[in-house]
């Protein structure tokens, strides 16, 4: 039977609740398989795993569950073994650099913050800021418009700076926010937003970060920020060494 795993844990980390399930429909049984030092919180998985909602919900969950007792770090949805006992083998491999990774992410929970710009406000604020651009769209309402050479070009200029506007506003994000990070790990980029970022933050002083974010709300309203945390710190878990393919492939995947 495939073995699903949702994260590695310390041995001593606490037991989860009796017959927790987790992926699958009826929902697998969560168990430990313990090596050493280390636990890997793992259940038996579907034959036909896919990233459906019920099952990337339970994943989280268990997450969720197992994170609220201490350190996990975190795997992404669909990590496979072939049995638990190429489990085993992978904590037996890698057990110094699982615990070191436990250590470092132990008390700290991840929050992930993506920037938009509310597109009237940045619009009004870029044209506050260049004069030349206000001259030009000035002169233009007074022309009743303006011919399309002269459209095009303000539309081609005020497009310029907005952009570059988004740059240095991504930029602001994180160094606003950065202080009351022990960590910062760029996100990918993507359409609908200038900043990706997520940021280790411990749980004893998150309170700070929100004050910050609301802080970086205030000072900046053109920007539209959306937080998410506190979460598994899944932008913070290094994989560990490269294995080769062979005993990749008997191993997790």
């Amino acid at each position: 039977m495939t073995t699903y795993i949702y994260g590695i844990a310390a041995a001593t980390h606490p037991a989860l609740p009796d017959g927790m399930g987790g992926i699958g429909e009826p929902a697998r049984e969560v168990r430990a398989v313990r090596h050493g030092n280390l636990a890997a919180i793992v259940s038996d998985s579907p034959d036909d795993l896919r990233p459906k909602r019920r099952d990337l919900l339970a994943h989280q969950s268990v997450l969720d569950e197992a994170g609220a007792g201490g350190a996990v770090l975190p795997m992404r949805f669909g990590s496979l073994a072939q049995d638990d006992e190429a489990v085993v083998a992978v904590l037996a491999e890698l057990a110094g650099h699982y615990e070191e990774r436990l250590r470092a992410l132990d008390g700290k929970a991840e929050y992930n913050v993506k920037a938009a710009h509310d597109e009237q406000a940045v619009l009004h604020q870029v044209l506050a800021e260049n004069p030349e651009l206000r001259a030009m769209a000035e002169a233009n309402r007074v022309a009743g418009g303006g011919s399309y050479e002269q459209k095009l070009r303000l539309g081609e200029m005020v497009s310029a700076a907005v952009r570059a506007r988004e740059g240095s506003d991504g930029i602001e994000v994180r160094r606003a926010l950065e202080p009351c990070a022990d960590a910062v790990s760029m996100g990918p980029e993507g359409t609908g937003w200038l900043a990706n970022v997520s940021f280790l933050v411990r749980r004893d002083t998150a309170d700070g970060f929100v004050a910050a974010v609301e802080e970086l709300r205030k000072d900046q309203p053109h920007l539209e920020l959306t937080v998410h945390g506190p979460l598994p710190p899944y932008s913070f878990v290094d994989p560990g060494p490269a294995r080769p393919a062979d005993d990749a492939a008997a191993g997790v995947r």
